[in-house]
């Protein structure tokens, strides 16, 4: 059995709050309160986020017992073997890293977008080509490649730096947030009858609602990006499930916040109907001009930066637990012999988000619904492990709160909620149905993984649970054979002829 190489513990609590805050608030919550509102109306997009919120906790009672029994890198795809096998491990894995990394694609492309709306000047040179009818110009391109390459350097260089430095940015985000949101609903030119009519009276307000639910797995993740960085806790894993909490409180005041400040500005339906490629920052700048406009780019910048470097995190950790099980290449579990970070995973992670900066603004679109799937899937798989531990009644002999009613029924109604995310994504005729391009890319995605199974997923079967165990829960691996009274034998294992 070879040595299983792990991760230092540097990262302090606050910095794990802002990993999941800043990851869960990025560019989309300042850039698109005025498209979120469009079919629903204001306060129908706040419920919406309010709704998804609440669900993200229900989801989140599972990870924090998850974290505090199993605080591993690799996070769902850990949770996954241990209630479903190996096989089932890796689909999660595979899902939940396109997740992570159309997230880091989606912010280096939105860094691009803040430039072109605020210094088209500078953002709009040497125009190439046009996709969806969204011209890309050389300039975006290379200010998208130039994010994704800073970030990826900043995260090769250590945990405790990038997570001091997620900390900063979260806390200027913050400030930025309350800022803008005290001075536009004390504006004189603000109104609340802005907000009227509350729902837009052309579509049923369930049905607009639950456009905004459908997409709270993109709008809230983030949250999750805390158990693949749980390896590296310097304080007691049960702590977790606070630190999320709060996250998700934040993020969504945030949201509704982003929203109802966007809205009182000026009549909603007006604001909509102009078809302003930024609403909110016509109706900050119309209120304070260059000055609301400046605090309104620091907060974007701020969002872009900590979904960036959060979730280089996560998606590295993510292929470093994955290598470390043997389904994936050696090189991903390597470390960096000066900073003991996963680099090659965070190297490869950047070489992929390269590729979208050169489709343009259509892309994003593409990204938030493969992203919301990935995340979904891993949801699912999370919740459902938790829903096989917990017990409605008996003893406690396996391990310390396995019988709990109310937390057996929070992971049922997590299973339900995240399956809900998956057919409105992927049902034909449901109110958030992926549209062709996001299809296309998400079909190429999983031929890739499959690709990669087919190439090790004979070793990876044949190595025993014992070993595998091991690989995947180190110090934790003596709990697998407890989990969920599961038996001893791993159902994918194939012995070795």
């Amino acid at each position: 059995m070879e040595e299983r190489t792990q991760l230092d513990k540097t990262l302090k609590p606050h910095w794990v709050w802002a990993i999941a805050l800043g990851s869960a608030i990025g560019w989309g919550s300042f850039v698109l309160p005025a498209d979120w509102m469009a079919k629903p109306g204001p306060i129908g997009a706040a419920i919406g986020f309010g709704i998804g919120g609440l669900l993200m906790i229900l989801i989140a009672v599972s990870y924090g017992f998850l974290i505090r029994h199993f605080p591993v890198s690799g996070g769902e795809f850990a949770y996954a073997y241990l209630g479903f096998g190996r096989t089932n491990a890796y689909i999660c894995g595979w899902f939940l890293v396109l997740g992570y990394m159309s997230i880091v694609a989606l912010n280096a492309s939105a860094m691009a977008l803040l430039f072109k709306f605020t210094i088209p000047k500078v953002a709009m040179k040497g125009q190439m080509y046009s996709i969806a009818g969204w011209d890309v110009y050389f300039t975006e391109v290379l200010i998208a490649t130039i994010a994704l390459c800073v970030f990826a350097w900043l995260n090769i260089r250590g945990a405790s730096f990038s997570g001091r430095l997620q900390f900063i940015f979260c806390v200027i985000l913050v400030l930025g947030v309350a800022a803008l949101g005290i001075g536009m609903f004390t504006h004189p030119d603000s109104s609340l009858s802005h907000l009227q009519p509350a729902f837009n009276p052309e579509i049923p307000a369930l049905s607009a609602i639950l456009t905004i639910v459908a997409i709270a797995p993109f709008a809230f993740v983030g949250f999750d990006n805390v158990p693949q960085s749980a390896e590296e806790f310097d304080f007691p894993a049960k702590k977790a499930f606070s630190l999320i909490v709060w996250a998700l409180v934040f993020a969504t005041l945030i949201y509704v916040t982003n929203i109802l400040f966007t809205a009182v500005g000026m009549p909603w339906q007006d604001l909509v109907a102009k078809q302003s490629i930024w609403g909110t920052g016509d109706v900050v700048a119309g209120a304070f001009g260059n000055i609301g406009l400046i605090v309104l780019a620091i907060a974007i910048c701020m969002g872009i930066f900590t979904g960036l470097n959060g979730f280089y995190v996560s998606a590295s950790r993510l292929l470093f637990a994955m290598a470390r099980a043997k389904i994936l290449p050696d090189v991903f579990g390597k470390l960096h012999p000066t900073y003991r970070t996963p680099y090659a995973g965070i190297i490869f992670t950047m070489i992929i988000c390269l590729v979208a900066p050169w489709f343009g603004r259509q892309v994003l679109l593409w990204i938030v619904d493969m992203a919301s799937i990935g995340v979904a899937v891993a949801y699912f798989y999370t919740c459902f492990a938790a829903y096989k531990f917990f017990k409605w009644s008996g003893d406690e002999s396996v391990i310390e709160g396995a019988v709990s009613p109310g937390k057996k029924l929070c992971s049922l109604l997590g299973v339900i909620s995240s399956l809900s995310f998956v057919i409105l994504l992927a049902v034909p005729g449901s109110p958030a149905f992926m549209g062709g391009p996001s299809w296309i890319a998400l079909l190429i995605w999983l031929a890739i993984g499959v690709l990669f199974y087919t190439v090790y997923g004979k070793s990876y079967k044949q190595i025993p649970k014992k070993e595998l165990d091991y690989y995947i829960l180190g110090e934790h691996s003596h709990l697998a054979d407890g989990f969920n009274h599961r038996a001893s034998a791993d159902p994918d294992e194939k012995i070795a002829p």
